[in-house]
Order: C-alpha cells, then sequence, then structure tokens
C-alpha cells in the first residue's frame, strides 16, 4: 500500500508542489512551522528511514533538498533554511525545510502557524518560480 507521500507525489492527493524531478517531489507541508515549510522526498523509495537509503537515492534527495532550500530561500524572506529529518510521524523518508529567524523556529513543538489556501499557493508558485531558475 502506497504511503500517503507517494500518492501525493503521484498526483493522487492534491498538494502544493514546489519543485519536483523525475526522482524527487518537494510540497509544502499542511501543518507548517513557518509559511514555505517544504517536505522533500524520493518518489519510488517509500522507506520510513533515510539512512536505509540506497547511496545514489541518499546523495540524489539531498542534491534535491539542496536545490529546493536555495529556492525557498530566494522566494521566503528568511535568515535561513533550517533542516530536519524525523521521519516519526509519515511511514516516507522526507526531509524538512524550515524558513527561519531564529533557532526557536525550528521547533516542532510549539503552536503552528495558520494560512489561508491562498498563502500557501502564492508561497508554492514562488518556491517553483525560483526553483525553476535554478534549471
Amino acid at each position: 500500500m502506497a504511503t500517503i507521500f507517494t500518492r501525493i507525489a503521484q498526483g493522487e492527493i492534491p498538494s502544493w508542489k514546489v519543485a519536483q524531478c523525475e526522482d524527487f517531489y518537494a510540497f509544502l507541508d499542511i501543518n507548517p512551522l513557518a509559511l514555505g515549510h517544504t517536505l522533500v522526498i524520493p518518489r519510488k523509495v517509500e522507506d520510513d528511514y533515510i539512512f536505509h537509503l540506497d547511496e545514489e537515492t541518499y546523495e540524489g534527495l539531498w542534491a534535491f533538498a539542496r536545490k529546493v532550500a536555495t529556492a525557498l530561500k530566494a522566494a521566503v524572506p528568511c535568515q535561513r533554511v533550517g533542516v530536519a529529518v524525523l521521519g516519526m510521524e509519515v511511514p516516507h523518508t522526507h526531509i524538512h525545510l524550515v524558513p527561519l529567524q531564529t533557532e526557536g523556529d525550528l521547533d516542532f513543538r510549539k503552536t503552528r502557524p495558520s494560512f489561508t489556501p491562498e498563502q500557501m499557493a502564492q508561497t508554492a508558485a514562488a518556491i517553483l518560480s525560483e526553483y525553476e531558475k535554478l534549471q
């Protein structure tokens, strides 16, 4: 049975896409820590632990995440783009990319802000536009 993230990458479940290629997919988190909080996933591997990935997928995922983070920083005003790999909530390897103003912005225990669908769509479009400039 496919994970929810596989179904998102396959287009079965809607998402706010920010980047994609044949092997990887990036989309906005629906419960973000900050506007622009992005999840980066491998399309073809559903393993829930990043260190179980084969070397090619592991290295490709990080290279793709780096491009997405560059686009994210260009599209969303922030000091840095924070990175977290937790993998506890969805059994599919994923990297969190979070726009940060302070280190405290990467606290997954804090109350999450709320954004309108329009804000999410505009942010996704801005990140995607910046990502496409990198291609």
